[in-house]
């Protein structure tokens, strides 16, 4: 009796195995716990460039598998970047070519290594030759939080400052109102009167729908627009 045995091939750290000799399209995929990757990204802005020397590289520097975007200028998502949250394990390091690569900002770029090393995952980039798995790498990434945090704070202060000073003379932080009080006065006038069409109203004093019920909510808790 001949004994139907399951194909199997294993791609590092994924064992997939293969029943569709025996039952029609039968295959699934097994997850091997403790395998680590190295996986890298690459990504360009524009239709014009290529991603032949970010590959190239990151295959010289030992990636098993690089994800690739191609953003341009009128998309924002990077979805292969999305699709590494689903892909990286405890022990991987995810390598790009160069900083700009991961983040397009400090800050971004910061979230993203504070993400991975949470989760145990490595990082390199190799034009600037950091590794997050050694401490020199690390203590690089440490310098850059406190350089975030630091921009953050001085962004604060000037706004304090700057709402201080405002109210120092006797202005008020925030936007400014969309009419003065005459003309709310008379949207809502017109409004309770009932003589104009909303259209009309609009029209008239030159706000818009949502700003014209804005007021006469506002006047329903007052008599000052009556």
């Amino acid at each position: 009796m001949r004994k139907h045995c399951a194909k199997f091939y294993v791609r590092k750290r994924y064992l997939l195995l293969d029943f569709s000799h025996i039952f029609t399209d039968y295959r699934f995929t097994l997850y091997i716990e403790g395998v680590t990757m190295q996986i890298g990204y690459a990504r360009i802005s524009t239709a014009e460039q290529n991603l032949d020397l970010q590959k190239d590289a990151l295959r010289a520097a030992g990636c098993e598998r690089i994800v690739e975007d191609t953003i341009s200028g009128a998309r924002a998502e990077r979805p292969g970047l999305a699709s590494l949250k689903d892909q990286l394990r405890k022990g991987d390091t995810l390598t790009v070519w160069r900083l700009d690569r991961l983040g397009r900002s400090l800050r971004d770029l910061i979230d993203w290594i504070n993400w991975l090393d949470e989760r145990g995952i490595a990082f390199k980039s190799l034009q600037e030759s950091i590794d997050t798995a050694t401490p020199g790498g690390k203590l690089i990434f440490h310098m850059f939080g406190a350089l975030a945090e630091f921009e953050r704070n001085l962004i604060r202060e000037r706004t304090m400052a700057g709402l201080q000073a405002a109210r120092a003379r006797g202005r008020q932080g925030g936007r400014p109102p969309a009419l003065d009080e005459k003309k709310r006065k008379l949207a809502v006038k017109l409004y309770y009167e009932k003589e104009h069409s909303i259209a009309e109203i609009l029209d008239i004093v030159g706000i818009s729908r949502s700003t014209l019920y804005k007021y006469v909510r506002e006047s329903s808790h007052s008599t000052k627009y009556r």
